[in-house]
């Protein structure tokens, strides 16, 4: 097996971190009354088992410690989820188990090394341990990590967790991570100067348009000049979109703040109507705003084939230039040029990117 590998390399002197994300519900499980059930895990398997902080619909959980370490742990999470699916059954009418289900977050980076050349070594990992494993196609919200979804029998995902430590050993990640935090389920606020707190948001932030259509609280805002003004007449742009497109759901969602795509035809036309509702004309008033985006992270901007670039020119009515890669610098250039609306809605839905 590959493990003996990293085993005659000294592999188990080496200290690993794995980053897990679990729902509420499952950290409560591992945490287990009074603290027990974490206490008991750290001290079996000798692991160093963190758990992140904050009132979130998710959290992260990292093991760090040698590989045998964090398999030993890895061990005891899989079992315990499936204690609790078993308790679950006997409470309900189902009839086959379900398998177990782990979401590690890895940096983006190492994903290819993964999935292999033509998707190779997640067909190896899925043929020789049994576990389904799933490489996410999007990074997580606001950062450069990916989830990777495990599941089958916890013999399985034990077997398919060793796999994965040794890839990520033999395959480091490359340039700088930009760990995903989760965040509280509230609405986003906006600030004067057309700054959005866009780290109050789970789901995709261009999903949500929170910037147009301000489900809550009433009442919605919009940027005139540097300033967020309270806007009732907001409300009414918020019904005309709902009556022009229908909403569609986008991928895992939260129950404070559901993700909802709004389709691009009704965006144009909500973009028209906060330039009417805010007194700022559409056509007047262009100006040039100027953003500096690290070399690495350019890629999530522009999209394959420049397909999210192209979305967020049109979704924000902005014009958007991105300078070429300057030789020495690790910084790229953007350039977007419209009224103070277009180039506030620009900013924001390429901060989400």
């Amino acid at each position: 097996m590959e493990l003996n590998k990293v085993q005659s390399e000294g592999g188990l002197n080496v200290t690993l971190t794995i980053r897990l994300l679990m729902h509420g519900k499952e950290v409560g499980s591992i945490i287990g009354k009074k603290g027990e059930t974490v206490k008991k895990m750290r001290e079996e398997s000798s692991a160093r088992i963190n758990i992140s902080e904050g009132n979130c619909p998710e959290r992260i959980v990292t093991i760090t410690g040698p590989t045998d370490a964090i398999f030993k742990a890895f061990a005891m999470i899989a079992y315990k989820f499936e204690e609790d699916i078993i308790n679950s059954m006997s409470n309900s009418q189902a009839t086959s188990k379900p398998p177990v289900t782990l979401r590690l977050v890895v940096p983006a980076s190492q994903c290819g090394s993964l999935i292999g050349k033509g998707g190779s070594k997640i067909k190896e990992m899925r043929e020789s341990t049994g576990a389904q494993v799933q490489v996410a196609g999007d990074m997580l919200p606001n950062s450069t990590e990916r989830a990777v979804t495990i599941s089958g029998t916890p013999e399985a995902i034990i077997q398919c967790v060793k796999q994965i430590c040794v890839v990520m050993l033999e395959s480091p990640p490359k340039g700088a991570t930009i760990p995903y935090r989760p965040k509280p389920a509230t609405a986003p606020v906006i600030f004067s100067g057309g700054q959005v707190r866009a780290d109050a948001l789970t789901a995709p932030a261009t999903a949500n348009l929170s910037l147009l259509l301000q489900h809550q609280p009433l009442p919605a805002y919009t940027i005139q000049g540097q300033y967020a003004i309270p806007h009732p007449d907001l409300t009414k742009l918020h019904q005309l979109a709902m009556q022009q497109t229908p909403f569609t759901s986008l991928g895992q969602t939260t129950p404070a703040f559901p993700a909802r795509r709004l389709h691009l035809h009704a965006s144009q036309h909500a973009h028209y109507l906060i330039s009417k509702l805010s007194g700022v004309d559409a056509s007047s008033q262009a100006s040039t705003h100027e953003l500096t985006i690290p070399n690495d992270l350019i890629g999530c901007i522009i999209g394959r084939q420049g397909t999210k670039i192209n979305e967020i020119r049109q979704m924000s009515g902005a014009q958007i230039k991105i300078a070429n890669a300057m030789e020495g610098s690790s910084d790229r250039q953007i350039t977007i040029t419209g009224t103070p609306a277009n180039i506030s809605l620009a900013q924001y839905l390429i901060n989400a990117r």
